[in-house]
């Protein structure tokens, strides 16, 4: 009896060892005696214990997170900056023939190439447009993991740190740009007003009665405020007996 229950014993092992179930967001790399035959899954399939391996591969999305990064930017300011990578496997044969461990090594380069990129821009580049930033280094990403069988399908900067002394120095240049703008634009209301009082004064040039209507509004005006000026009113023809009195001089 004992006989007969020992091949039974080891049948059921090695059928229990070689029954292989993957779910749908996995993949088996199989090797044969060390070669590779062929990617398997998702669902139930068998494994030939002792000449055949299989490695697993997860296919869902990976969460990223790269650790802060000194950088200095091209205008020589000192940064630190950390970001998040949103990744995936979408061929399991390169994600484990072409790389040892491919969520280590995309990683690495993600740091690297996150110093890299934000080296070649200046400060206000980094903190107004993000956006670009992630492309370039979502695409650089993407040509450099390609071989490896990796997409990287997102990159978003999560936060750039700056010095203190760094910020209260931002803060005096946008004071003093949003100074110049007042100065700018107080300068340029001058200027218009300018040129309206000089066309208001060619119009009122050539017609005696408006300059008179004029006069009289500036006198309402004055009288109407509380004010202790005392007004005398003087009239317009006064003061064309002193200009030709000055032209016979």
């Amino acid at each position: 009896m004992l006989t007969y229950l020992i091949p039974i014993v080891v049948v059921v092992f090695l059928l229990a060892a070689s029954v292989k179930v993957l779910p749908e967001y996995k993949r088996g790399v199989v090797f044969f005696l060390g070669r590779f035959q062929g990617v398997k899954g998702p669902g139930l399939f068998l494994i030939l214990p002792v000449i055949q391996k299989m490695e697993s591969v997860d296919l869902r999305t990976v969460t990223l997170d790269v650790p802060g990064q000194d950088v200095i930017s091209r205008d020589n300011v000192t940064v630190r900056v950390n970001a998040v990578v949103y990744f995936k496997v979408v061929d399991p044969e390169r994600a484990i023939i072409q790389i040892e461990n491919y969520g280590m090594a995309t990683s690495q380069i993600a740091q690297t190439t996150l110093r890299s990129v934000l080296g070649k821009h200046d400060l206000d580049e980094m903190l107004s447009e993000r956006d670009r930033l992630n492309d370039d280094i979502q695409v650089i990403l993407d040509q450099q993991t390609e071989a490896w069988g990796i997409k990287v399908s997102n990159v978003e900067i999560k936060q750039v740190d700056i010095s203190e002394d760094m910020v209260r120095a931002i803060a005096r240049q946008a004071e003093a740009e949003r100074e110049r703008r007042a100065k700018v634009i107080a300068a340029e209301g001058e200027m218009q007003a300018s040129e309206k009082l000089v066309e208001a004064a060619e119009i009122m040039s050539k017609n005696p009665a408006a300059l008179q209507l004029r006069y009289l509004q500036t006198m309402s005006d004055m009288s109407n405020k509380n004010a202790s000026t005392i007004v005398f009113p003087l009239p317009l023809e006064i003061t064309k007996i002193f200009e030709q009195m000055r032209g016979r001089d």
